[in-house]
């Protein structure tokens, strides 16, 4: 049988349209901007039609539908019961061969790009995550600093589940969301090897103000910033001349670093000199402030930023763009009094918060 690849595999750099429902929002996202030459690091997502073949090839899909029938969402044992029946059954059945095959020559492909075999990140990407109404962020699964196929085949697997985590189960049920149609896809990207990284948003989140952007950055990687394990430096810069506006200097405790010898991320201690000032040097902050304003004029709506410096790469080049998805928490409401309007017009803001809703990825203007 002769299989499209594209239909189960999509590289980033593919040149394929990103499809929200094959791809899911993250990888949708990291598709259009690697199209739009934002730095994105490498990597392919496993598309959720992989994800709906091995659901209905090993009979899962049934057994899904017939537990989740009839189970009361505020019975929070049964939920708890029913979520680990059926992550244990997507963890335990058997991929079809082709389609695990499919997979493996998609990360021995991504691996022949490099001289050595390198740490990735996987990452789920529900079809029902990073829309403008309802953020998923946090609800499935990320895994970091994977080195080997073994371990990236076997956190695909749990990403898969982590769409049935309690969490979720219950998110979906409170907020209509119907599991009928819901899917995952997986990106699978280089890991940065990040000497400071964190969010951007290109509004103030306290306020509303569209005329603001607001970035919250820490040493490491930057997951402890979006967990909110560290309190980052937060900055607040003019989205017009991109002049600092107000800046807070974390306390930036401990920093999430690769050690060679376990090839893992390790939790480290950062010392009383470097939690006393900025991780990030001026030009550095210019310039995730440029590219939250580039992401954010890609997709027409105001975006939620991950971005890395990576420390393996020179001064200049070295700034990453790990994900972009809408702002969820005032995105749909006016900007406060008094604000200035930003690059987008009011009407084309309207417009395009209907769109982002509708779609989840947009072509640039």
């Amino acid at each position: 049988m002769t299989l499209d690849r594209s239909t189960y595999i999509q590289f980033f750099d593919g040149g394929v349209e990103p499809q929200h429902g094959l791809l899911g929002g993250k990888c949708a996202s990291l598709v259009s901007l690697t199209a739009a030459g934002m730095p994105v690091p490498p990597g392919f997502a496993v598309t959720t039609a992989l994800y709906d073949g091995f659901v209905d090839q090993s009979g899962l899909a049934a057994t899904i539908t017939m537990l989740l029938a009839s189970l009361d969402v505020d019975d929070v044992a049964c939920v708890d019961v029913v979520s680990l029946r059926i992550r244990d059954e997507i963890c335990s059945r058997p991929v079809p061969s082709h389609l695990r095959a499919i997979t493996i020559a998609a990360y021995e492909e991504l691996q022949s790009r490099f001289d050595h075999e390198v740490p990735v990140a996987v990452r789920s990407s529900a079809t029902a995550e990073d829309l403008p109404d309802a953020s998923f962020a946090g609800q499935q699964d990320t895994y970091l600093w994977l080195i080997g196929l073994d371990a990236v085949l076997e956190k695909i697997r749990q990403c898969w589940a982590s769409l049935y985590t309690s969490r979720a189960i219950t998110y979906r049920a409170k907020n209509g969301i119907p599991d009928e149609g819901l899917s995952m896809a997986v990106a699978v990207q280089k890991m940065v090897n990040a000497r400071a990284a964190g969010v951007a948003i290109t509004m103030n989140p306290a306020t509303g103000d569209r005329s603001k952007i607001t970035i919250d950055a820490s040493y490491g990687v930057g997951e402890m910033v979006v967990s909110g394990q560290v309190t980052p430096d937060n900055i607040v810069l003019d989205k017009v001349m991109l002049s600092v506006v107000s800046e807070t200097i974390g306390d930036k405790h401990a920093e999430l670093v690769p050690d060679l010898e376990s090839k893992s991320l390790v939790e480290r201690e950062v010392d009383p000199e470097r939690r006393q000032r900025r991780c990030l040097s001026d030009a550095e902050l210019l310039l995730v402030a440029a590219m939250a304003k580039r992401a954010e004029k890609h997709f027409l709506c105001p975006q939620d930023i991950e971005w890395a410096v990576d420390a393996d790469l020179p001064d200049g080049d070295n700034l990453l763009l790990l994900q972009s998805r809408p702002e969820t928490v005032h995105s749909s409401k006016q900007a406060v009094p008094g604000s200035a309007p930003s690059s987008s017009s009011t009407s084309n803001f309207n417009l395009s918060s209907i769109i982002c809703a509708l779609t989840g990825v947009q072509p640039k203007l």
